[in-house]
């Protein structure tokens, strides 16, 4: 089998886990913190977010995770899940139910949260990397 094939399955696999768990950390979420805000969408992209950085952070700086891992966590475990299109889509339905309020608080929420996370996973990958 190519590389090229062995990858992509690899990456088919990996987003059918990360869809998976998006679904009942999401659910999870949800019943924790209800449903007034998308709750569920923000703390996936925040894990996902620091998850992304710290992964490609180590891959990248050292040999621990070689590519085929790195691309089957990445692209397809994490690429699963993560929710961007989630949240574009409820972002959006605030803006067509008049509440630009909440769909400015969604979106300034997830990019500066979202940002932080990432900071912090290339932080912590450094932190243990030493």
């Amino acid at each position: 089998m190519s590389q090229t094939i062995s990858r992509f399955l690899w990456i088919c696999a990996g987003g059918a886990v990360g869809t998976g768990v998006r679904y009942l950390l999401s659910g999870w979420t949800l019943l924790l913190l209800g449903t007034a805000f998308p709750w569920g969408t923000l703390a996936v992209n925040v894990l996902g977010s620091f998850l992304v950085s710290a992964l490609m952070h180590v891959a990248l700086a050292t040999k621990m995770i070689p590519p085929t891992l790195r691309l089957a966590l990445t692209s397809g475990v994490l690429g699963g899940f993560t929710t961007y299109s989630t949240f574009n889509y409820e972002t959006l339905q605030y803006l067509q139910e008049g509440a630009w309020a909440m769909a400015g608080l969604n979106v300034a929420t997830t990019l500066l949260v979202c940002l932080a996370a990432g900071a912090l996973g290339v932080a912590v990958a450094r932190g243990v990397l030493g």
